[in-house]
């Protein structure tokens, strides 16, 4: 139970994919504009995370391996990956149209979201098990959730400052993201200390 803690918090806040691996930097900018497209975007990135993790430790362990076709891995991971989000894509289309409509392109772009693929790729690279696999993928998304939720805070934030015309759009957003960015590495410490 002590480790899957431990994997949960690194990968909620030392090891955050987003604020400190800078993977799935594009649906962070682009979609955390606004709080409920932060969390639909997220809520379907855990999704495809837990299931691509779910649907490719087999296929590795017992097709890739065992065949000693690893050099496979990156093309077989992307497939199932864009064969995920397909099926995503689908399930909101008919069951939530406001939120489908509101991710616009950036929900297709979860299958060359890095994040997805890089949670797949350090797994296998740590040598998880199956059960540590899918707990690392999840605190993953959960990672992915929190820094998308924080920083459309931070956004709808900077849209009441006065901010210098030379600053307005991405310059401040990248700021204000290297900044959020930066406040992560006080957590290093933190989680160290209580699992050490």
């Amino acid at each position: 139970m002590k480790v899957m803690l431990s994997l949960i918090l690194t990968a909620i806040l030392t090891e955050n994919f987003i604020l400190c691996k800078f993977l799935g930097i594009c649906p962070f900018l682009g979609v955390s504009k606004k709080l409920n497209t932060a969390v639909g975007m997220s809520g379907a990135v855990i999704f495809v995370m837990a299931l691509a993790t779910a649907v490719t430790y087999p296929i590795n362990k017992f097709l890739l391996v065992k065949h000693n076709m690893e050099y496979l891995q990156t093309i077989v991971f992307i497939l199932v990956i864009a064969a995920l989000v397909q099926f995503v894509e689908i399930v909101l289309k008919k069951f939530m149209p406001p939120l489908y409509n509101s991710l616009g392109i950036y929900l297709p772009l979860i299958t060359t979201n890095c994040a997805v693929l890089g949670v797949v790729m350090l797994n296998i690279s740590k040598e998880l098990n199956f059960a540590l696999s899918m707990v690392s993928s999840i605190g993953a998304g959960l990672g992915f959730m929190l820094a998308m939720v924080m920083f459309a805070g931070v956004r709808q934030k900077l849209e009441g400052c006065d901010i210098p015309k030379f600053m307005q759009g991405l310059p401040i957003t990248l700021v204000a993201a290297s900044l959020v960015s930066v406040s992560f590495l006080g957590f290093t410490g933190v989680v160290d200390g209580i699992f050490s």
